[in-house]
């Protein structure tokens, strides 16, 4: 590439990695961002100047295309938004493209609507216990977002495996897909950038869709769009399940965690993951794991340790009896009803935010028959919808309060209801923007808040 143009879209997290591996190799790409330079941080602008790299900035940035060979994209840039500025014979690939293409370890990639941060995280936990048993390295990678793929890329060896969690965006243009692909729980999400529900599937299938015999395909069955997007390729399927037993693969019953290939069993009342929905992640991670050749003990030693992720469902402090728990993770109605179905305790439910054109008809039915309900607290733009959804349900017996600007102003409505054995939940089913600067953000500030309450 040193003689062709090299484009960088989108200078976040992931552009910053690209435009250092290219540097590192010789390259120097050109920087595009739609983010006016006078919107950037002075610690960015510091960043930036030193590398001594063209960078053209501005809404109409990618206006300015025409004649690059080669165009790196950052996952939030549709391409749609690029491909009418670029020559037909441009090549257009990205962080997760150019390392599928050039990575030499096995691949275990994990994608879903919600879990995958979790299963991906408790896989590499597992894995990692293994290292000197299998006398090989692990990493992790991918949309988690700690370590950039473009950061190990040049250290990994065939021997080598990577954990990488792989979004949609991400998914939507590979052409190769992971030794091992996790299908975790598919719904519909990210319809603010997916024209359809079946396109935001269809992007989906990459992670199983070009897989060859010997490789390994590891299938939700509970819902109907993973099991579409797990049907493709030429990988072994193995299915998990926490509804009924599997033929092949992993399932919940009675309340312990079984494998059909092994003598595997472990109770799930040992797990310290809370939530219905974390047996799907653990039943997937532990088919994963067993096909990475990690031992069985070795499993459920992590398994009893493995606490989960900040933001999901995460347990915060108890106060005055009150117990908080954190899942600002939770930008979906399928994740909030799985959040409110996790508990038993009285609940006052936090919920609500900005638009990602979620329906609510499901979560007003189940949150109208949780009869552990106290209160809602309903912020932000879709409020209104969300008390449509729970009224037009029927049922609800709990309070509803409305206006709260910021989190002050919650927990200024939380005391007035919450009592000793109640659970706080904050497991909003919206996006975050129209109040706070991200969902980490939103979660930040409530558990700050938690600890003066």
């Amino acid at each position: 590439m040193k003689q062709k143009l090299v484009a960088v879209l989108g200078f976040g997290v992931e552009g910053k990695a690209t435009a250092a591996y290219l540097l590192k190799h010789g390259v120097k790409p050109t920087l595009f961002d739609q983010k006016p330079w006078g919107q950037w941080p002075q610690e960015d602008r510091e960043y930036i100047k030193p590398l001594g790299l063209n960078f053209i900035f501005g809404e109409d940035a990618f206006k300015e295309l025409a004649g690059f060979d080669v165009v790196f994209r950052s996952p939030g840039i549709k391409l749609s938004a690029i491909k009418s500025s670029l020559p037909g014979t441009a090549i257009i690939t990205s962080q997760t493209k150019w390392f599928f293409e050039h990575c030499p370890a096995k691949i275990i990639g994990i994608t879903g609507t919600k879990g995958k941060g979790t299963t991906a995280s408790l896989i590499y936990e597992i894995l990692r216990t293994n290292s000197r048993r299998l006398k090989t390295k692990f990493y992790l990678t991918g949309n988690i977002g700690k370590v950039q793929p473009l950061e190990i890329l040049d250290d990994l060896s065939a021997d080598d495996w990577v954990v990488y969690e792989l979004s949609s965006f991400q998914l939507q243009d590979l052409t190769q897909s992971p030794h091992i692909g996790v299908v975790l729980m598919v719904t519909g999400e990210h319809l603010d950038y997916h024209k359809t529900i079946k396109e935001y599937h269809e992007a989906k299938t990459a992670v199983v869709k070009f897989q060859q015999k010997g490789d390994i395909a590891i299938i939700n069955r509970d819902f109907p769009a993973s099991k579409s997007i797990g049907s493709f390729g030429k990988g072994k399927k193995l299915f998990f399940s926490r509804i009924k037993p599997v033929t092949d693969g992993c399932f919940v019953k009675n309340e312990t965690i079984f494998t059909t290939n092994s003598d595997f069993r472990f109770p799930a009342s040992q797990l310290r993951l809370r939530g219905r929905h974390n047996l799907e992640n653990v039943c997937a991670a532990i088919l994963a794991a067993l096909a990475a050749g990690c031992s069985a003990q070795s499993i459920k030693t992590v398994l009893k340790k493995f606490k989960g992720l900040e933001h999901r469902l995460e347990f915060v402090a108890e106060k005055q009896g009150i117990k908080f728990f954190n899942d600002s993770f939770s930008t979906t109605p399928e994740t909030c009803i799985a959040a409110v179905e996790s508990f038993n305790e009285p609940l006052v439910v936090i919920l609500g935010g900005s638009s990602k054109n979620s329906g609510f008809k499901e979560l007003g039915k189940a949150l109208a028959r949780a009869k552990n309900i106290k209160a809602l607290i309903l912020i932000g733009k879709e409020a209104g919808r969300i008390k449509d959804a729970v009224n037009s349900a029927k049922g609800f017996k709990g309070k509803i309060f409305e206006g709260a600007k910021n989190m002050a102003e919650i927990f200024s409505q939380i005391k007035t209801v919450a009592s000793a054995g109640d659970v706080v939940l904050l497991s909003p089913a919206c996006a975050s923007f129209d109040m706070f600067q991200s969902y980490i953000d939103r979660g930040n500030q409530f558990k700050e808040a938690v600890k003066s309450f």
